[in-house]
């Protein structure tokens, strides 16, 4: 079955991938065809956003069975489970996918494997749309009417399988009238807020104001944001969250001035079994990230870098934790395990 989101494409044997390195200038697919490939994709940032990248390796996972065929099984397909798994160590959605292939495989080999983990790429896909479709409608009910909304990162469509998460629910606020504005943060050094967010906002007419990061304060002082909504790659049971650098901040500022501040995330980015922020693995991401800009110096070039690519919001910081299955409101280690008890109910 053919499935596409706006950037994401399976075409039953290959995998097309935007290059969100290349936007908003340049639109440019790349054809993925095995697990490396994938894996290389999702480490370059050719695609990003924790749900995009279970999807992703996912698919990785389909085709690399596709190539062993009649040989596939999980014993053959170790080296790709492995390969991708270590693409990216912090979004804890990229292991909950290859997971749930490795669980959905059971005991079958060749063509009955293969078959089965095609299936079960596609739906990974497909319950992703359905789940931020639900979270986005959930969500409403922390906005208030007309409300202006701060945002960090990319969280929508090109970093789901189709609407997104925290730009779920802004576009589901859109279109049931109770949003008036968006400003997105430029989210340095990548820009993902700059190049993807207001280019993804601007192409469905909601009206979006780009800002440097460091104007966060000054517009929260003046009183011209009403809320502050932010995507996850990784949930502690505790309800510590880890998102793209910068997030943490937002979270102080927004607390100083009495803005909620709110978390947008599927299922699949809660890690029941990770105690607290203190244990997820940051990335370290290359110097060049933060010594050039689009591939030109704006340092000197031997100038030591610190660049990690997240950083962790503790959770008495967050007002609500939003996922396709409910709100988690201040949430705390006794409001997520009464959340993973309902979800294992």
């Amino acid at each position: 079955m053919a499935l596409a989101s706006l950037a994401i494409r399976w075409h039953d044997t290959a995998l097309d991938l935007l290059d969100q390195r290349a936007l908003p200038a340049d639109t440019i697919w790349l054809r993925i065809t095995n697990a490396r490939e994938a894996a290389q994709a999702i480490r370059d940032m050719v695609v990003r956003g924790a749900p995009a990248i279970g999807i992703t390796a996912g698919y990785g996972l389909a085709m690399e069975a596709q190539r062993l065929g009649d040989q596939a099984s999980l014993a053959a397909l170790a080296p790709a489970f492995e390969v991708l798994a270590a693409s990216r160590p912090t979004a804890v959605n990229l292991f909950w996918a290859l997971d749930r292939l490795r669980e959905a495989a059971g005991d079958l080999a060749g063509t009955a494997l293969v078959r089965r983990l095609s299936e079960q790429a596609e739906s990974l896909h497909r319950d992703d749309l359905a789940a931020n479709r639900r979270l986005g409608e959930t969500g409403l009910a922390l906005l208030p009417r007309q409300a202006r909304i701060y945002t960090h990162c990319n969280t929508g469509a090109l970093a789901t399988g189709g609407h997104g998460t925290a730009l779920g629910i802004i576009r589901s606020a859109w279109e049931t009238g109770r949003l008036r504005s968006v400003y997105a943060g430029e989210t340095r050094p990548w820009q993902q807020g700059a190049r993807l967010t207001s280019w993804e906002l601007m192409q469905d007419g909601i009206p979006v104001t780009l800002v440097a990061d460091s104007c966060a304060a000054m517009l929260m002082a003046q009183g011209e944001v009403d809320v502050v909504i932010v995507g996850a790659d990784r949930i502690a049971a505790n309800g510590d969250t880890a998102n793209k650098i910068g997030t943490y901040s937002l979270a102080v500022l927004a607390r100083h001035h009495g803005i909620p501040f709110i978390v947008a995330a599927p299922e699949s980015t809660l890690d029941p079994a990770m105690r607290d922020g203190a244990g997820i693995v940051i990335e370290q991401r290359p110097p060049e990230e933060v010594r050039q800009v689009a591939g030109h110096p704006c340092a000197p070039v031997d100038c030591p870098v610190y660049n990690p690519a997240f950083d962790v919001t503790p959770a008495a910081l967050i007002n609500a934790i939003v996922t396709e299955s409910g709100i988690i409101r201040s949430p705390d280690p006794v409001a997520m395990a009464a959340h993973f008890a309902r979800r294992a109910s």
